[in-house]
């Protein structure tokens, strides 16, 4: 079924009309899927600190410099300026849904647009106040400290605890910023999960599947 075409701001006085998208893609749905697991797995698995966790924090960390940078190189409907805050937009866009009136957009629509650009300020809030806690330690980093401790190297860990004794303000404030940042993650990410589904029953139409097969269908 060929996907319904819809004008955008300023498209029919250009004489032309743009279609949404048929594919999210690749790019998309890897930073998408892959920033989603590694923050519930950091939230509710690993402990803080832990070999895990701080691979865990950087391979988030690429993988939003990857949207980022998508965000201006990528395809038509990955660019920001297919989606720019707005949220006045959003606001009539939450009115016109529960009218039942709701449009199509190339993009996200500008409520997912507000929800996308709130996501990515406090996941660059997590992943920075997290490299000031550990000092911007690598993963290599903390896995030869553990594994020096583990063959009798204690060294690691007295520099550690000497660490932690004389924190400096600027550590204990990144320790409070990144608890209160990550708990905000995990909120958005329920308004996101809510948002989806509402938006799914309200349009009869699966919002998941998208992502996860990089298809639109009606």
């Amino acid at each position: 079924m060929t996907a319904p075409r819809i004008d955008l701001p300023g498209a029919q006085s250009a004489g032309r009309r743009i279609a949404p998208p048929t594919l999210w893609d690749p790019v998309v749905r890897l930073t998408h899927w892959g920033i989603a697991a590694s923050v519930l797995l950091n939230a509710l698995v690993t402990g803080g600190g832990s070999l895990i966790h701080v691979s865990l924090g950087w391979l988030v960390m690429a993988l939003l410099l990857m949207r980022l940078v998508w965000g201006a190189l990528g395809p038509s409907e990955a660019r920001f300026s297919a989606f720019p805050p707005n949220p006045l937009s959003a606001l009539r866009h939450l009115r016109d849904m529960m009218r039942g009136s709701q449009r199509d957009y190339p993009s996200h629509n500008p409520a997912g647009a507000i929800m996308a650009y709130a996501f990515w300020a406090t996941l660059a809030v997590v992943t920075l106040t997290g490299l000031v806690m550990t000092g911007g330690a690598t993963p290599m980093q903390v896995a030869s400290d553990k594994a020096a401790v583990a063959s009798g190297d204690w060294s690691a860990l007295i520099r550690e605890g000497r660490d932690d004794a004389g924190e400096s303000p600027l550590g204990e404030a990144a320790e409070e910023v990144h608890e209160v940042a990550a708990n905000l993650l995990l909120l958005l990410a329920a308004l996101h999960v809510a948002g989806v589904f509402v938006e799914s029953r309200a349009m009869r139409r699966n919002l998941v599947a998208p992502m996860l097969l990089g298809e639109r269908r009606k």
